[in-house]
């Protein structure tokens, strides 16, 4: 019987991680989950896959270049999904040397591991998962991959920087990688200091909603699972050393995202005391993100299949019918303001 074939999903305790694992799973591969467990892993996220004979759980951190080694030469997998990384913008404002050391600093060590494993075994790919964020503010029009990167927040820059680093060992090694950079995500099991599901908590909790500045900002917004299905394509059929854009066209306000939230709650008949409240901007605070995802489209014959109004409705869903996911998490991690400085 022909033995499914190993991937590993590194930082899969978490939001875009764990539903990446259930895909993969959902074709048949065996999914090594690599996680550290930070302060927005979750163990809710992987629940019920203990007894999946082809899932396993290995807590590593990716700066231990010797433990990831051995676990690279025992298992050999034939593909690395990069997701381990401090993703939150408010955080890096407040404290941007996690991001240094976790976004940085742990790619490097991982790209030494796989420097090392090529020499034993060419036949793997890394994909490398990164944001649109590394761009910049678009204020018009929208970025392709040839864009040039202009990073406005300590976690952007990490990202942009990891990036360079991953495609520099892709130009001097000749490493087997590809680097994704996709628009905001949301879904199921997103940590609630993101804005969408913080907006979901405080509606069931009753809390207002804080919205910065205007409420103006646009992001680009692609459910969970449509990024997931691009990953697993781009690993199949995207070409080394490319850079990929993910995105969904579908850009929305922070205000307007708010008003489809209440939208989605009236749809139950859901009663919340919850009303919008402009609070102060933060810093460095971007006005738009919005990619050209052209390429993915025509070469990969990829394009994301859930509408806005639908996801968020499935989203709401999720974290109504998983109330208890809020008690696996420190509440200061989800009611504390970061990012005033």
């Amino acid at each position: 019987m022909k033995k499914n074939k190993k991937v590993v999903v590194t930082g899969g305790l978490g939001f875009i991680g764990s539903n990446l694992i259930d895909a993969l799973l959902e074709k048949n591969f065996f999914v090594i989950n690599l996680d550290r467990i930070s302060y927005s892993s979750s163990f809710y996220n992987v629940q019920g896959l203990s007894n999946n004979k082809n899932y396993k759980f290995i807590k590593c951190d990716l700066n231990n270049q010797k433990k990831l080694y051995k676990i690279f030469k025992s298992e050999k997998p034939v593909a690395i999904f990069n997701l381990a990384a401090e993703t939150h913008v408010d955080r890096s404002i407040d404290t941007p040397f996690p991001f240094i050391k976790n976004n940085i600093l742990a790619v490097f060590n991982l790209l030494e591991v796989l420097r090392k494993y090529y020499i034993s075994n060419k036949n793997f790919r890394l994909i490398h998962v990164s944001t649109d964020e590394v761009y910049g503010d678009i204020v018009k029009g929208r970025t392709d991959e040839n864009f040039p990167y202009k990073p406005s927040s300590p976690y952007a820059a990490s990202k942009a920087s990891s990036d360079h680093l991953v495609h520099s060992y892709f130009l001097t090694y000749d490493l087997p990688i590809i680097i994704t950079n996709c628009s905001n995500n949301y879904g199921p099991r997103q940590h609630p200091e993101k804005l969408i599901p913080k907006m979901i908590y405080n509606i069931i909790h009753n809390k207002n909603l804080p919205i910065y500045g205007d409420g103006k900002n646009s992001r680009e917004w692609i459910y969970v699972k449509d990024h997931c299905e691009a990953l697993i394509k781009i690993y199949l059929k995207g070409k080394i050393g490319e850079f990929y854009n993910i995105g969904s066209s579908q850009n929305v306000s922070n205000l307007k995202i708010c008003s489809k939230l209440f939208n989605a709650f009236k749809k139950i008949n859901y009663k919340t005391k919850s009303k919008i409240k402009f609070v102060k901007d933060r810093p460095g605070h971007d006005k738009r993100y919005a990619l050209n995802s052209i390429k993915i489209i025509n070469k990969l014959n990829w394009k994301n299949k859930i509408k806005i109004d639908i996801g968020l409705y499935k989203t709401v869903m999720w974290y109504l019918n998983n109330k208890e996911y809020f008690e696996t998490l420190n509440k200061k991690d989800i009611t504390k303001r970061f990012g005033k400085k």
